[in-house]
């Protein structure tokens, strides 16, 4: 597969799991030190579907690594900026300044410079 679309999945992969960290940590309640609190995050499924989107995200990151330079490879991880901005967006209803958006133009600008 090439570069683009590999890191494309990478950074979905990456802002899901940030996505679904959120979701864990509403779900998680107030914090305490507590075995209460601890065993109650075991039944906490988001927990584990952001740790299965990380480590898809990890492996996925370990394969580009291994096949493609370095020196392309890490800029296009910053994809995961973009995914997340629409996910804010998305799902938890944010509002996203003008600035910001230009931001992610710029960030998707220097992705489509660095795969030419």
């Amino acid at each position: 597969m090439p570069l683009l679309l590999l890191s494309i999945i990478q950074a979905l992969l990456l802002a899901a799991g940030q996505v679904l960290l959120k979701f864990a940590l509403r779900a998680a309640g107030a914090f305490e030190w507590s075995t209460g609190f601890f065993a109650s995050q075991l039944t906490n499924w988001w927990w584990l579907a952001c740790g299965i989107s990380f480590c898809g995200a990890g492996i996925l990151w370990m394969y580009i690594l291994r096949n493609y330079p370095f020196s392309q490879a890490y800029p296009l991880s910053s994809l995961a900026y973009v995914f997340g901005m629409i996910a804010a967006l998305w799902l938890f209803d944010e509002h996203i300044s003008l600035t910001a958006w230009i931001g992610v133009l710029l960030i998707m600008a220097g992705c489509y410079l660095v795969t030419r």
